[in-house]
């Protein structure tokens, strides 16, 4: 992708602990200064005037079925460059686009349109690498994912499925009570591949033993997984008691009760904390029917739900997300902020370079009013969306 530079002044910096007046300055793509005002160095142009507004690193979503009428299992280039350009309107800088349970060639194919994707650019948020939601789940469990190609882990398919995405295979959710899940963790990890529990009716015992063999995330916490019991913890009980777990949380108020939300944020705390959205191609889109891996969806002001009645996915905006955290969980905005880029971030091993506005990072910037409505959008020095 081009790198752009360029100056931000006049903003509310919202660092990971704290909202301070200031400027950031982005030179060929990357954050060369932030810090206040008075002191920034001029002359890298443009000039964008913040306005007051309030300036955050750009929105990390690691877990996205679609949008804007694309989809990642549509295993185009254009269908992702919608996704991209889509999720920019809502402060989203980068993403995983995420599969769905389907067949190998369609999910190879999938990994394909990423690839070229993430080396050419969207227009709007970077495609950072792909999710792999499935295949490796739970029948009981499997939520909107189509029971035909539900499977076992498969070696086989997921060294080619290495072979071609390489390091832009960034995360993969299974079940790890399958027969293979050890052997298929262990390689995941020895890609360097972060691994999450998902979609699965494994034990307490099952998952703590898949955290052993190098799992180390929680797939959309509460939904499609064995619940809390008070004499077996489930998947929910590890995943809020164990500290080596981060959780995925849809903060909607529709996917977890505000009660379950406020539950995860006193197990976990907000570092340990992933908002994601979880969308489907219908988001941006008016409501009506869709489909998602080849089953009817049904989408509305409410819900997005399959026809028998499931919830299926979302078509909630990152920052809306971050607004719920602020507004149903009670957290500070640099909290729900840094739920949704440095956390995201270090999940899947960038925090090096995304996910806060520091020196030596990617000049990727959200502006928003004190609503926080998104007001522009920024990767690498570019702007992709403005309305400021």
């Amino acid at each position: 992708m081009p790198k752009g530079s360029m100056t931000i002044k006049n903003g509310l910096l919202v660092t990971p602990f704290a909202v301070l007046p200031g400027t950031v300055v982005i030179e060929n793509g990357v954050i060369s200064y932030a810090g206040s005002d008075r002191q920034a160095p001029e002359g890298v142009e443009p000039v964008l005037d913040a306005q007051g507004a309030y300036v955050a690193p750009g929105f990390i979503d690691i877990h996205v079925h679609g949008g804007g009428g694309g989809d990642t299992m549509d295993g185009s280039r254009e269908s992702l460059e919608l996704m991209g350009q889509t999720f920019s309107r809502w402060g989203t800088t980068a993403f995983l686009p995420t599969t769905v349970t389907a067949g190998h060639r369609e999910t190879l194919q999938a990994v394909e349109a990423v690839r070229e994707v993430a080396e050419k650019g969207t227009g709007g948020a970077r495609v950072l690498g792909i999710h792999l939601e499935g295949p490796y789940i739970d029948m009981e469990k499997r939520g909107a994912h189509n029971p035909e190609y539900v499977r076992l882990p498969l070696l086989d398919e997921l060294e080619e499925i290495w072979r071609s995405a390489g390091p832009l295979l960034k995360l993969v959710t299974l079940a790890p009570e399958q027969d293979g899940a050890e052997a298929a963790v262990k390689r995941l990890r020895s890609w360097g591949v972060t691994v999450a529990v998902g979609h699965s009716n494994a034990t307490y015992e099952q998952v703590m033993m898949a955290h052993l063999w190098g799992a180390s995330h929680i797939c959309h916490v509460f939904n499609a997984m064995r619940g809390l019991h008070h004499r077996e913890p489930g998947v929910v009980g590890a995943a809020l008691t164990c500290d080596g777990f981060s959780v995925e949380l849809i903060c909607d108020g529709v996917h977890v009760h505000r009660a379950a939300m406020d539950l995860v944020l006193r197990a976990k705390g907000p570092d340990k904390i992933v908002l994601i959205t979880d969308t489907l191609r219908a988001m941006g889109l008016p409501e009506g029917r869709y489909q998602l891996g080849g089953l009817d969806i049904e989408v509305t002001a409410e819900a997005a739900r399959l026809l028998t009645g499931e919830l299926a996915g979302s078509t909630l905006s990152m920052a809306k997300a971050v607004k719920n955290a602020v507004t149903m969980l009670g957290v500070s905005l640099p909290e729900a902020v840094r739920m949704a880029s440095y956390n995201p971030a270090r999940t899947i091993g960038i925090s090096h370079r995304k996910g806060s506005l520091a020196v030596g990072k990617d000049g990727d910037v959200a502006l928003f009013d004190s609503e926080l409505n998104p007001l522009a959008t920024i990767v690498g020095g570019q702007v992709v969306y403005q309305r400021i």
